[in-house]
């Protein structure tokens, strides 16, 4: 098959195959969901005797509770049938990682995944990614449906990514959909890795799949409340601290509650209630949402973090902007060092053409914060050497710096 991200017209107007086939059902029917300890060693000892790949799959409630937990795991192996285990009352499944510990495990998108499953003590120690695998085989769409309708002519079920997992007990269409994701994985693992092989990229997904392992999870955001939908309509350090205050307030009352923080109070009305600058309860009552029944009951809250935000001393007020040790925003570049921006110029066009070349999206070929780092503030020798540690000391893996070293060097001594 063709691994070129966008098809020519000619290519265009050939004529499509069959439509894909729907898939319904789990081929083996819809097993119960694993509730207790008796039932999750018989199926981890199902696992232990099964062979190859286990496929895995986990559903959290994103948007509904507070944190990114696993609400249900989905799990798949040949001669061991699928199994959907209940997290909730088994919160520990290292029954399961002991059975499979060694085996190769198939996630689609793992980095989504492999922080909850860890929290229940699931750690792989080899993976296969799907999604990444799409993305080095160069195929125009990696999500999942797309990617299982291009390589094995079946559609998948859409439209319960986004539930609340949470729920109980979870509705039968719900667990069709979470068995049939596991139930492709492996074919599709299967078919990746011939295309990698055929594209010479074997090694190259080697190493990113080594790499995602060796992250592990993502340190936490420094300034969290930042990332509040609207803030950058704030323009004073006091309303700055005003939403750092009631963000704080929210989040805390959202960790109690296990609910999702927006579900608590949405960014839009903390944002309102910085910029109104209410002078008492009343006035904030007289906002939008806090008109609401559940807001009113937390009005004391509310605006007992609006006032802890009014006195905060001048010195302890947050920056306008959170400090960091990257350079700076990129448009700024020009004005502020016209030689790195003519670095990065030179080598984001260069990278573009090893991009197309090898059909893999450049942000995969490279990490674009990585290049910026190193165009901002390039090493003082400014020879191959000095980009090839620069890049190893980045992350960068062996292919990348293999591929990317001579555009880079070249970029670097520009200026």
């Amino acid at each position: 098959m063709s691994t070129e991200p966008t098809p020519s017209p000619a290519e265009d107007a050939v004529p499509e195959g069959p439509p894909p086939e729907p898939l319904l059902a789990p081929r083996d029917g819809l097993p119960p969901v694993i509730e207790t300890s008796t039932r999750l060693v018989e199926y981890a000892e199902a696992l232990r005797a099964g062979t190859g790949p286990v496929a895995v799959d986990a559903e959290r409630a994103s948007g509904y509770r507070y944190g990114q937990k696993a609400y249900l795991v989905q799990m798949r192996r040949n001669g061991s049938g699928t199994g959907l285990i209940d997290p909730v009352p088994l919160p520990d499944l290292s029954v399961i990682q002991d059975a499979v510990a060694d085996a190769e495990w198939v996630l689609h998108a793992a980095n989504q995944d492999l922080p909850c499953l860890a929290e229940i003590g699931l750690v792989p120690r080899r993976i296969f990614d799907t999604e990444l695998a799409a993305r080095l085989a160069g195929l125009p769409r990696v999500g999942l449906g797309a990617v299982v309708e291009s390589l094995l002519g079946f559609s998948l079920q859409k439209g319960h990514s986004a539930a609340d997992w949470s729920t109980r007990p979870l509705p039968e269409e719900w667990l069709v959909y979470a068995a049939l994701d596991v139930e492709v994985l492996v074919d599709l693992r299967d078919a990746l890795a011939a295309i990698l092989e055929e594209q010479g990229k074997t090694e190259w997904a080697r190493q990113e799949f080594e790499a995602v392992l060796a992250a592990g999870p993502p340190a936490p955001k420094a300034d969290p409340w930042r990332r509040t939908s609207g803030v950058h309509g704030l323009r004073s350090r006091r309303q700055l601290g005003i939403l750092r205050s009631l963000w704080q307030a929210r989040d805390d009352m959202a960790r109690r509650r296990d609910v999702a923080p927006g579900r608590v109070l949405p960014d839009s009305a903390m944002v309102a209630a910085v910029q109104a600058d209410p002078s008492n309860e009343g006035a904030l009552l007289e906002l939008p949402v806090f008109r609401g029944r559940a807001n009113r009951k937390l009005v004391a809250t509310w605006f007992g973090a609006i006032t802890r935000g009014r006195d905060v001393p001048e010195a302890e007020l947050p920056p306008h902007s959170k400090s960091g040790d990257g350079p700076p925003p990129v448009n700024r570049w020009a004005d502020r060092d016209p030689a790195a921006a003519t670095r990065l110029q030179v080598a984001r066009a260069g990278l573009a053409e090893i991009s197309e070349k090898h059909s893999v999206p450049v942000e995969n070929l490279l990490s674009p914060d990585l290049v910026r780092r190193i165009m901002w503030s390039p090493p003082g020798d400014r020879d191959s050497a000095a980009v090839a540690e620069a890049l190893r000391a980045g992350g960068a893996r062996a292919w990348q710096v293999e591929l990317t070293l001579a555009v880079l060097a070249d970029a670097v001594s520009r200026a």
